[in-house]
């Protein structure tokens, strides 16, 4: 007698493939019902059913890696409580960042999301479909090996930090491992969107990547358009916790949305003693330039006398290796940018310092949205 099926979950097809993918790989059965044949990626509702012999093992690894992909009941816990968004892709910086994260977590009482983009080429829901497209078995065979490596690595990821946990490098914070399909900056940025994270916290390359690897950046393109402030980590960066930061570059254009940019600094970093340096980059010497900087001096002063300041202008051609330079002489842990919004055409053709700075220093940016 055959035995009888179950329906574990109902989703689109492309998230059923994914679930399908993970329950095989631990050895369960699983069958699709509901699904278009001629154009699987428009079906709705597609039925995510196994033997009832294997239910219990079903539901056990469902539970375990968190793979309900039900974006309002997840977002619970991001609506309710404060939380800080890491973008990982398994690599040393993402390790870096994660750690930055846990730092974090503990002074502003958050928990922390990690979540991981994916692409896959034999599905998208952006993608085109015509009556020539096929996804086959052997497609579903590749998907199913994708996702297995995937959540291998988040998983080893997790371990590497559980541990630092058990050894008291980190402290105990919660934390939730999250998937997305699609671009990497594209999903970060409808995350960070939707649900408002307190900071996104992200890795890296150094300086010394080459240049075809920086390309297309994920992190200059969530710099660019982020929302929430952004916390970037080179990964020669000496340190890995927000305690270990004793000197801060805040670079300043004498404009009033840095007012309010410094502001949202000191609410940010309220809970760690630091000093400030207020940098302003002169592509020439200009006698107004040292009145609006006594200006600043005379505002902060009175606003936020408890903080320890200095000033600066940083004058010449090359204004990015000379505020290089600086960071090294002054022993910089991080600087400090406003971004502007910007149009498509002028993040393209004129990169914002961020952007630039991205590319070139192993300092890490703390970048405000002005």
């Amino acid at each position: 007698m055959e035995e009888k099926l179950v329906t574990v979950a109902i989703h689109t097809y492309e998230r059923a493939i994914i679930l399908k993918g993970i329950l095989e790989s631990e050895g369960i059965d699983v069958y699709l019902h509901n699904v278009n044949q001629i154009q699987p990626m428009i079906s709705a509702g597609v039925r995510v059913r196994i033997k009832e012999s294997d239910l219990t093992a079903a539901l056990k690894r469902i539970e375990e890696i968190d793979f309900s992909y039900n974006d309002e009941n997840q977002s619970i816990i991001e609506d309710k409580n404060k939380f800080i968004l890491v973008p990982v892709d398994f690599s040393q910086y993402s390790v870096k960042a994660a750690r930055f994260a846990f730092s974090m977590a503990k002074n502003i009482d958050a928990t922390i999301i990690f979540l991981h983009s994916y692409y896959s080429p034999y599905y998208s829901g952006g993608m085109p479909i015509n009556d020539a497209f096929a996804f086959d078995e052997a497609n579903q065979e590749s998907i199913r090996k994708q996702m297995k490596i995937i959540h291998e690595n988040m998983e080893k990821l997790t371990n590497t930090l559980k541990k630092d946990v058990e050894n008291g490098l980190l402290p105990n914070i919660s934390f939730i491992c999250k998937y997305r399909e699609g671009m990497a900056e594209e999903q970060i940025l409808l995350y960070g969107k939707k649900h408002k994270p307190y900071m996104i916290i992200m890795g890296t390359r150094g300086k010394d990547a080459k240049e075809a690897a920086l390309i297309g950046s994920v992190t200059a393109e969530v710099i660019d358009r982020s929302r929430v402030p952004v916390f970037a980590i080179p990964e020669n960066t000496p340190f890995d916790k927000f305690e270990q930061i004793k000197n801060i570059g805040f670079i300043t254009n004498f404009d009033q949305r840095d007012l309010i940019a410094f502001e949202s600094l000191m609410q940010l970093m309220k809970t760690y003693n630091f000093k400030v340096y207020f940098i302003h980059l002169s592509a020439e010497s200009d006698q107004w330039t040292e009145v609006q900087l006594n200006g600043v001096k005379g505002y902060f002063k009175k606003q936020y006398p408890e903080v320890d300041s200095s000033y600066c202008i940083i004058e010449g051609d090359d204004l990015i290796n000379n505020l290089d330079e600086f960071v090294k002489n002054r022993q910089i842990d991080v600087l400090t940018v406003t971004q502007q919004k910007r149009n498509v055409f002028a993040r393209l053709f004129n990169p914002g310092l961020a952007h630039k700075m991205v590319f070139h220093s192993d300092t890490p940016l703390l970048v405000l949205r002005g």
